[in-house]
């Protein structure tokens, strides 16, 4: 498996007005794409998805202009 990108996504919550930056990761195996999200929240409560992307919604991905950044977590 290889990592092809990550970023960090800056968002404010809507409950403590308070700011948290989410982390996304795109790798490659040899199925596919797989995408790694996880929201700024610590631990225990923090959320993690695995999604399985085809090339199209990977090059989506990488390709996303910074005001639509986080997009996948919908």
């Amino acid at each position: 498996m290889q990592m092809i990108s990550s970023r960090a996504v800056g968002f404010i919550d809507a409950q403590s007005l308070t700011s948290g930056e989410a982390r996304e990761a795109l790798f490659r195996d040899g199925d596919g794409f797989l995408l790694y999200l996880r929201n700024g929240e610590q631990a225990p409560v923090a959320e993690e998805r695995v999604l399985r992307l085809g090339l199209r919604e990977a090059l989506i991905w990488l390709n996303e202009p910074a005001q639509e950044q986080g997009s996948f977590w919908e």
